[in-house]
């Protein structure tokens, strides 16, 4: 019988899994000449010429890409190396390293190797529809496990870094302040945060111009006000726990009846003061974590699913031993209306008539997120809950 302890001598084929999917679904792309397929990265891409040369960020700019812009200006430090490439170059190398920047976030939480071996097995599929759309999510993962990541490991200036890197470049990052209380020196926290901030704000003006990047905020919000607007009539988008009761049930539904109730839920999470530092209760919040910022945003896209999906595989290495009946259900629940819906593995007319137009793929990892919070506030946790670390 196949024991969790010897995934780890399948460690090669995973890892090749794992960069072989998401090169595959953006070099057949490549190969095939679609680059119309390409339009996030052409998006990013501009984000960075736009800064450089002071044009609006958030213009259409249809000679260029369709879609709009929703990224801060710091991005454009990010993807520079890339926009500096040929295309064809660039956005496979774009897509390679956001896998790999979210491969070592997984690798470095403190879990078992073998644990951790299984994380990246499970979301190798999710992490491939991420990288067909050549989506910045891994790399937005990436940043919200290392907030956690730096932070249990007493490294507040660096987890101060990747909470605002984060937050500067698509808000979701803002979340990673959800591992504050974790933090052995809370001041310090708070004041690297400030000051990173700071430094984030101010950096992109060093390939502009001050007037420029003050302005270019002030658009932000309003093209993310306009958005969010546009997000709630979009069936591509809104694949939230709201857009998903609003395309079932209540039309006119308010983004706050959902919103308000999922944000009292999430802070219930944290009235066991007294667990705060047992490590199975931080994954678990870990896990809420990621899925949170997915499930309650109106912009939340199918590909968007890759963070919530790392944070549906934290939870269930961290489950109760042995695992239960339910947890594997609502594991094999999500595999396949989560993760495995958007492919062609999955039946085209359940997909067409029904996935899509009712944003079920919200709903496995609501249901997991639920599970999740119920674990936070009434599971035991004592010494033999304990995950061990890997040497």
């Amino acid at each position: 019988m196949f024991k969790l302890a010897n995934i780890i001598k399948y460690k090669p084929l995973i890892i090749a899994l794992w960069f072989g999917l998401s090169l595959f679904a953006v070099g057949k792309s490549v190969v095939l000449g679609h680059s119309h397929i390409h339009n996030n990265y052409f998006v990013y891409k501009y984000n960075f010429i736009n800064v450089i040369h002071q044009h609006n960020l958030y213009q259409h700019q249809p000679e260029h890409y369709f879609d709009l812009n929703h990224y801060g200006p710091i991005f454009s430090f990010i993807i520079a190396p890339f926009a500096l490439m040929p295309d064809s170059l660039g956005v496979v190398l774009w897509v390679m390293f956001t896998a790999f920047i979210l491969l070592i976030a997984i690798q470095q939480l403190p879990i078992k190797k073998n644990h951790s071996l299984l994380i990246v097995l499970l979301c190798a599929h999710e992490l491939m529809t991420s990288a067909a759309n050549v989506q910045i999510n891994p790399l937005i993962a990436a940043l919200i496990l290392f907030s956690y990541i730096f932070i249990k490991n007493e490294n507040d200036f660096w987890a101060a870094l990747m909470i605002a890197l984060g937050t500067f470049i698509k808000l979701y990052g803002i979340v990673g302040l959800a591992f504050f209380f974790f933090s052995n020196n809370k001041l310090k926290l708070v004041g690297s945060f400030i000051f990173w901030s700071v430094i984030l704000f101010v950096l992109p003006m060093v390939i502009s111009s001050p007037a420029f990047i003050v302005q270019t905020y002030k658009d932000w919000y309003a093209d993310l006000v306009h958005k969010n607007l546009n997000n709630i009539a979009s069936i591509r988008e809104d694949v939230s726990v709201m857009g998903m009761l609003r395309k079932i049930f209540f039309p006119q539904l308010s983004n706050m009846f959902v919103l308000f109730p999922g944000i009292l839920l999430f802070a219930l999470s944290y009235i066991r003061i007294k667990s705060f530092n047992n490590l199975n209760y931080q994954l678990l919040i870990v896990a809420s974590t990621l899925i949170f910022p997915v499930i309650f945003s109106t912009g939340s896209e199918s590909p968007t699913y890759i963070i919530a999906f790392v944070g549906v595989a934290v939870w269930y290495i961290n489950s109760e031993r042995p695992v239960t009946i339910l947890d594997i259900s609502l594991l094999i629940f999500a595999l396949i209306l989560t993760s495995l819906s958007p492919s062609d593995l999955f039946p085209r007319y359940l997909k067409d008539h029904y996935v899509d137009p009712y944003a079920l793929k919200a709903l496995p990892c609501f249901l997991i997120w639920i599970k999740i919070i119920y674990e936070t506030l009434f599971r035991k946790f004592d010494k033999k809950d304990l995950i061990a670390v890997a040497v």
